[in-house]
C-alpha cells in the first residue's frame, strides 16, 4: 500500500516557514531552514529534509537546540578559523561557516572554518551546492554520535560521519555527499516509514548477523561501514581531523550526551579562480564525466551516474510533478503547527 502522498514545492515551504515562526525563529532564520528542509526533499533525500522536521522540533522543545544562537568566530591562523556553534541550529551554522569559508578561500586561494559546538546540519550537500554556486570547491565533514562499531568489534564506537566532495561546474555541479556507512541512518528509517527492506545489508542485527531489515538495524544502532575495515578507518579519521581542527567534541564525547548534540564540522574551501585556466578545468572535468557515462549498464535500462547527478534530475521531476512524502509526516508536521 502507497503511504505516500505529493506536495507542491511551494506548499511544503510555505508550511515550514509558517511552523518555524510558530516555534520563535526570526523571519529569516525560518525562511532559511524552510528552504532548506524543502529543498533537500525536493532532490529526494526526505531522511534529511521533511522526515527530520519532527525531530528538529522535539530538540528545541528539549532545549537541545538553542534557537536564538548564533555562531561566533573564536580564533583566526590566516586562512583557518575557529568557531563555536553556541548549540545553535546546525542548519544556520553550517550556511554561515560555508559562507566563511568561501571568502577566505576568496581571498587566500583556500579557507577553512572549523566548528564546535553545533547541531545537526542536516543535508551535507546543501553546503557543497552553496559553495560551488559560489564558484568553490569544497571538502566537508562532520562527526557523529557513534552509530557504528569499529570493524571487528561489537558495541558502536564510530560515528558515520558524513563526508561532502563538491565541484563547480556549469553544465550541472559535481556533489558527492555520503555518509561512511553503508546507508545514512536518516535512509535506513526513510525504508521502515515505507516498510521495505534495504537493498543490501546495512548493519547488525541483534545476533551480530548482517541484516537488510531496517527495523534490526535501527534497534540496535549499529550501521556497516563502507568498505568494512576501509570504512571503519576512515570514520575514525574524519572524527579525529574534525576534533583536532576544532578543538571540539570526538564521537566519544559527543556519545555521553542523551542526545547527539555538540558536534564538531569542518568547511574547506578552494578557490579555483586563481588557477587562471578556467577552460581547462571544465575540459578535465567533462572527460572524466564523459568517460564514466560512456560504460555499457550491467541492466538494460540503467544508467551511469556522477555524484550529484541524480539528485539534480529527482529535483527536476519532483517540482513539476509534486514531492513524495510519507503521509504520516506530513500529518505530525501539521499538527504541530496548530
Amino acid at each position: 500500500m502507497d503511504t505516500t502522498i505529493k506536495i507542491e514545492c511551494e506548499e511544503m515551504q510555505n508550511v515550514l516557514y509558517k511552523l518555524f515562526l510558530k516555534y520563535n525563529f526570526t523571519e529569516e532564520k525560518a525562511l532559511l531552514l524552510a528552504k532548506e528542509y524543502t529543498e533537500s526533499t525536493l532532490v529526494g533525500v526526505n531522511s534529511h529534509g521533511i522526515n527530520r522536521v519532527p525531530l528538529f522540533i522535539e530538540y528545541i522543545e528539549k532545549g537541545i537546540v538553542n534557537i536564538v544562537a548564533e555562531p561566533e568566530k573564536r580564533e583566526t591562523f590566516g586562512a583557518i578559523e575557529r568557531w563555536d556553534g553556541n548549540s545553535g541550529p546546525g542548519i544556520v551554522n553550517a550556511t554561515k561557516c560555508t559562507k566563511r569559508a568561501i571568502e577566505l578561500a576568496k581571498k587566500h586561494g583556500m579557507g577553512l572554518v572549523a566548528l564546535r559546538n553545533t547541531n545537526h546540519w542536516m543535508r551535507g550537500g546543501t553546503y557543497g551546492r552553496q559553495a560551488a554556486d559560489s564558484g568553490c570547491i569544497s571538502i566537508l565533514f562532520t562527526n557523529t554520535q557513534p552509530n557504528m562499531p569499529p570493524w571487528g568489534g561489537k558495541s558502536s564506537r564510530l560515528g558515520n560521519n558524513p563526508l561532502i566532495v563538491s565541484i563547480p561546474r556549469k553544465e550541472g555541479h559535481i556533489i558527492l555527499d555520503m555518509s561512511i556507512s553503508q546507508f545514512a541512518f536518516g535512509k535506513i528509517n526513510d525504508y521502515k516509514l515505507r516498510g521495505k527492506k534495504l537493498p543490501y545489508p546495512g548493519g547488525w542485527d541483534e545476533n551480530d548477523t548482517l541484516s537488510n531489515d531496517p527495523e534490526k538495524i535501527l534497534a540496535n544502532e549499529r550501521g556497516l561501514p563502507i568498505g568494512y575495515w576501509k570504512g571503519s578507518a576512515l570514520s575514525i579519521i574524519l572524527d579525529m581531523l574534525a576534533t583536532l581542527l576544532s578543538a571540539g567534541n570526538s564521537t566519544y564525547k559527543i556519545g555521553l550526551n542523551e542526545f547527539e548534540t555538540g558536534i564538531s564540522q569542518i568547511f574547506l574551501c578552494i578557490y579555483p579562480e586563481i588557477f587562471n585556466d578556467k577552460s581547462l578545468q571544465e575540459q578535465l572535468i567533462n572527460e572524466i564525466i564523459n568517460y564514466t557515462h560512456d560504460v555499457e549498464p550491467m541492466n538494460v535500462g540503467d544508467k551511469v551516474y556522477y555524484p550529484g547527478e541524480r539528485s539534480a534530475a529527482t529535483k527536476i521531476k519532483n517540482k513539476k510533478e509534486g514531492i513524495p512524502v510519507d503521509k504520516n509526516i506530513w500529518k505530525t508536521i501539521l499538527d504541530l503547527l496548530v
